[in-house]
């Protein structure tokens, strides 16, 4: 329930929509709704061997794999995840992880998860930033999902040059991500949800993978806020 002190407060500074800066008008959220219509949504969540699966084909095992939108270089996906990443706007992965949450509990393809790994941050990266962009996505995840969050068993032990201004060729061969599982024993036995922002060529998903299958028995499905076409 909205209180009337919000109402006042957003009387003198109203909310502005992430993508598109227009103001938001009652019952609006972060996003405005059109341009939650004009976003790429990809239906992943309902399509075997999609794109995301088939690029780690020949890499690692993958379970099942989706993504909720399609990114595009100046595009309004990348708007809304320049906003997370470098603006502070952390909200914005708790409607994302919302949104993905409810296309994975309408799909039968992830039933059967029993926890959630976010790509973790360099620690001088996170130092930097304050925060890292998946938090709150993972959270919204869990909750939507109802299944645990497990915290600070995958670390990152390299800090990679950003990737953003890179070829797509040049992130394929970077070398320098590396992480470490911390205990293998937490994860024994476990179908876990390893989630990430962006996937463009699967490069940090298939290093996290590695480190991660250091766990006996274990399985894993991947979940990023968008996949680069």
């Amino acid at each position: 329930m909205i209180s009337p002190l919000h109402d006042i407060f957003n009387l003198f500074y109203p909310e502005q929509c992430s993508i598109c800066k227009n103001q938001l008008v009652k019952g609006e959220k972060t996003i405005c709704v059109s341009c939650i219509l004009d976003l790429p949504v990809t239906n992943f969540c309902n399509l075997k061997n999609n794109s995301v699966e088939t690029s780690f084909y020949g890499r690692i095992l993958v379970k099942e794999a989706t993504s909720l939108f399609y990114y595009q270089k100046e595009g309004k996906v990348q708007k809304l995840i320049q906003q997370l990443k470098y603006k502070g706007n952390q909200q914005i992965g708790t409607v994302l992880g919302d949104w993905l949450g409810e296309n994975m509990l309408e799909s039968e393809r992830f039933k059967e998860i029993d926890c959630i790994v976010k790509v973790p941050l360099h620690p001088n990266k996170l130092k930097k930033r304050g925060y890292n962009q998946l938090t709150k996505f993972e959270h919204s995840l869990s909750k939507k999902l109802q299944i645990p969050v497990v915290e600070n068993v995958l670390v990152k032990v390299s800090a990679s040059q950003t990737q953003t201004k890179k070829s797509r060729f040049d992130r394929t061969i970077n070398v320098d991500e590396k992480f470490e599982l911390l205990d293998t024993r937490i994860l024994e036995n476990k179908h876990i949800l390893l989630i990430d922002d962006i996937i463009t060529t699967g490069a940090t998903l298939e290093a996290c993978s590695i480190a991660l299958l250091h766990s006996k028995n274990l399985k894993i499905s991947i979940a990023t806020m968008a996949y680069t076409l």
